[in-house]
């Protein structure tokens, strides 16, 4: 029983002497207890110390390594080295590559939002220099800017503007792209990976043409204008909102493609775009022919249409005219493709010069760029477009007895 206190005792009772001698007895004993473990504790708890060494008494533990690195520099913001400062030794500049191998790095202009998108330009091969655009010869002013005319002497666009054939023989093949000028990115991939014989087609309706259809005469690419024209099925197709119609009267037509005509310069002529219901209408589109013919320019029928009439009306109208044999990408599969770009070389090989067209879709840009690459070494030869339009008579179609 655990020892008495004043709680349990009766009030005014005197401890004995003898239950006061049991309770201190009792005390102490229990202290010496207490004390005793402690020490047993302690004498124990330093034997594993001194035999283990862990101060944790062999509790879990894990240690961790801490390697503290300097703070790596911060490389958010483009920094671009002077011209002035030396690269370090073994080492060359982004100035010195480009000056050695030939190709600029230029960032696209005209953008309101930022962009670390990079055009690499190549230089046209052979070093082809086209001319200057816009010729104050060749320019006249309308209601919509300005527009290609007629020189003194009966100077044309088609050959102020065109980019020389080079080739006046063997198999060649003349290949319009067509569709440029909507998507930056595509355009400026078009304009890079296309070999400069290429002619290419820009749409009236893209933004900043002035500046890109410059760019790509700069790399050497002949350049046409892809006008909208009335499909069958309009306007469940609608090539856009200055399309040339059937059912407009001829000064409305001609508004529309004076409109388109003075989006930018440099251009050798016309390349339809759709188009299938106008060009199968004489009386609607003798018209536009004529005002190409008056323009100084050429007429290219993309061969998408079987019912077109454009070359009897470009006969009549005595305008230069050329009508694509292939339309490469119909089928836009890279397998596809590769199968006309090769019944194109083949057909070149027969009849001399082969003229065809393909969309600025990226696939079929990749496809031709990769079939180009070795064509003039399998002795094929590309030419541009103008090749065909300006040495044939107007309305006349290259056959395989062109010299």
């Amino acid at each position: 029983m655990a020892s008495d206190d004043i709680l349990t005792r009766p009030l005014g009772r005197a401890v004995p002497r003898a239950e006061r001698l049991r309770d201190l007895l009792r005390f102490r004993l229990t202290r010496s207890t207490i004390l005793g473990g402690l020490a047993a504790a302690l004498v124990v708890g330093g034997s594993v110390v001194a035999l283990v060494g862990d101060p944790l008494g062999g509790e879990p533990h894990a240690t961790a390594l801490i390697n503290v690195r300097e703070a790596e520099p911060d490389t958010s913001s483009k920094s671009v080295t002077a011209p002035s400062e030396k690269p370090a030794s073994g080492s060359s500049s982004a100035t010195e590559v480009e000056g050695s191998s030939g190709v600029t790095v230029v960032r696209p202009l005209g953008t309101a939002a930022p962009t670390d998108a990079v055009i690499i330009r190549v230089p046209n091969e052979a070093g082809v220099t086209l001319a200057a655009a816009p010729d104050p010869r060749l320019t006249e002013r309308g209601r919509h800017g300005s527009l290609p005319k007629l020189g003194e002497g009966r100077v044309r666009a088609l050959d102020v503007y065109a980019r020389p054939a080079g080739v006046t023989g063997g198999p060649r093949i003349a290949l319009v792209v067509s569709g440029l000028g909507i998507g930056q990115a595509a355009t400026a991939a078009a304009v890079a990976k296309l070999p400069a014989a290429v002619s290419l087609a820009y749409s009236p309706y893209g933004a900043d043409l002035d500046r890109g259809a410059a760019r790509a005469r700069e790399a050497g690419h002949e350049i046409l204008l892809h006008v909208p024209m009335e499909p069958f099925d309009y306007p469940d197709s609608d090539p856009g909102p200055q399309t040339l119609l059937t059912t407009l009267r001829p000064a409305e037509n001609l508004d529309k493609l004076a409109w388109a005509m003075s989006r930018f310069s440099g251009f050798v002529g016309i390349v339809n775009f759709m188009g299938a219901k106008l060009t199968a209408d004489a009386a609607a589109f003798e018209p536009v022919m004529r005002e190409i013919a008056n323009r100084g320019l050429g007429f290219l029928d993309d061969g998408s249409s079987p019912r077109t009439l454009s070359q009897g009306i470009a006969a009549k109208m005595k305008t230069p005219w050329a009508r694509a044999e292939i339309v490469v990408d119909v089928v836009p599969r890279a397998e596809a493709i590769d199968r006309e770009l090769a019944r194109l070389e083949a057909q070149a090989r027969t009849k001399g010069l082969v003229i065809a067209s393909a969309s600025a879709l990226p696939l079929t840009v990749e496809r031709i760029s990769r079939w180009s690459r070795d064509l003039e070494a399998r002795g094929v030869r590309l030419v541009p477009v103008s090749a065909a339009l300006r040495n044939s008579a107007p309305g006349t179609r290259l056959t395989s007895a062109t010299p």
